[in-house]
């Protein structure tokens, strides 16, 4: 079943079991693929293309969360971290730190990258082997950790 077909079964759930904060972010989150396919063209996003968008959405909520919180709006707050969560549910489990280093120490060895220069190939060749299972950030800075 692809992740569309999970989000629409899930969205069908949600309607009947009236769970209205669930439904409302599956119907974004569909909403939000809706708008990239037509903006892209594609007739239908693909995997990688998914597990994109979905890690932009989480991200942007990450984001929103750090200034609710800076704002003493701890409501709001706590409505995007539930967001988060739905949204996480339809991303790869994610890689701890001792399997994403790894990962990175492969993709160095693999490309023989020694210093900070050879930092962008080895970033993107981890990207592509974790395949969303890890967000830029934390690759960056594993990435960096082994370099230096």
């Amino acid at each position: 079943m692809s992740a569309r077909e999970q989000i629409t079964q899930e969205i069908k759930t949600a309607m009947k079991a009236r769970d209205t904060e669930r439904l409302n972010t599956l119907r974004m989150i569909k909403s939000e693929i809706m708008k990239k396919e037509t903006a892209s063209g594609a007739s239908e996003l693909d995997d990688n293309g998914m597990i994109g968008l979905l890690q932009t959405m989480k991200k942007q909520r990450e984001d929103s969360i750090a200034q609710f919180e800076k704002g003493g709006r701890q409501e709001l707050a706590d409505k995007e971290k539930a967001e988060i969560a739905i949204i996480e549910s339809f991303l790869p489990k994610q890689l701890n730190d001792q399997e994403l280093t790894q990962i990175a120490a492969a993709a160095i060895a693999e490309l023989g990258a020694v210093d900070m220069k050879g930092m962008g190939p080895v970033i993107k060749m981890v990207k592509e082997k974790t395949a969303g299972a890890a967000d830029g950030k934390r690759i960056s800075m594993a990435v960096k950790a082994l370099l230096t």
